[in-house]
């Protein structure tokens, strides 16, 4: 006679595989999300760095918006050597950027030369604070990036100042440059960048390190020819 033996399996057991099924579902969200947002710079990236003014481009996109491009931001200027523009000396003269006011301030050595408000990073996209130097200069770039209604195209942004710092990486693309997509300033906007005035931008272009040679629309900054600092700050 053949004795049958039963083994009772609590009811509790066979939810162990739909558990370790979700964990492995959360774990992978997780770090898929974490991947995502760590590889996307969140600053104003350009797509090119010849620093010349396309006048074919004329319409650009912010925030679900299509906006036609001012003609005098787009007007083909020459760079001057201009340090007549300050008193000081190139070497004494830097840039103070005060987040808690949004407000920009040059300063010839401690001489205020002009002051203007600014509009810097939203708060998932902030501007670094630190010290900072100008690295690479252009007449004008495109710039585009962003996702959903922050996406945005924005050609010819008009007199660009690059800066970064040995933790703050160049290749993130935080820089000053003038802004002819609102005129809210004064208050947070940008994806990292500081955004002027676009009259302001252009005499902190001319009155900034490195110097560009007439007719140049980009200079790096070299230990010859070095960037003007930047303090950026709460």
């Amino acid at each position: 006679m053949t004795k049958r033996v039963f083994i009772k399996i609590r009811p509790y057991l066979y939810l162990v595989p739909v558990v370790f099924l979700f964990a492995l579902g959360v774990l992978w969200r997780t770090t898929t999300k974490t991947t995502e947002v760590s590889a996307t710079p969140s600053a104003c990236q350009p797509t090119d760095t010849l620093g010349t003014v396309d006048p074919t481009r004329t319409i650009a996109y912010w925030e679900g918006t299509q906006i036609s491009i001012p003609q005098t931001d787009l007007a083909m200027e020459t760079s001057k050597n201009t340090q007549v523009l300050g008193v000081a000396e190139p070497s004494e003269r830097w840039i103070e950027v005060d987040l808690s006011d949004q407000k920009l301030r040059a300063w010839n050595g401690d001489k205020q030369f002009l002051e203007t408000p600014i509009s810097t990073g939203l708060p998932g996209t902030p501007t670094p604070t630190g010290e900072f130097h100008v690295w690479m200069k252009m007449r004008a770039t495109r710039m585009t990036g962003g996702e959903g209604r922050l996406a945005y195209d924005l050609p010819n942004v008009p007199y660009v100042m690059f800066f970064d710092n040995p933790q703050v990486s160049a290749y993130l693309g935080y820089g000053l440059h003038g802004t002819y997509w609102h005129n809210d300033f004064g208050r947070v906007h940008s994806h990292g960048c500081v955004n002027l005035p676009t009259p302001i931008a252009k005499v902190l272009y001319e009155w900034t390190t490195p110097t560009l040679s007439e007719g140049q629309t980009m200079v790096r900054a070299s230990d010859d020819n070095p960037g003007t600092r930047i303090v950026i700050h709460q």
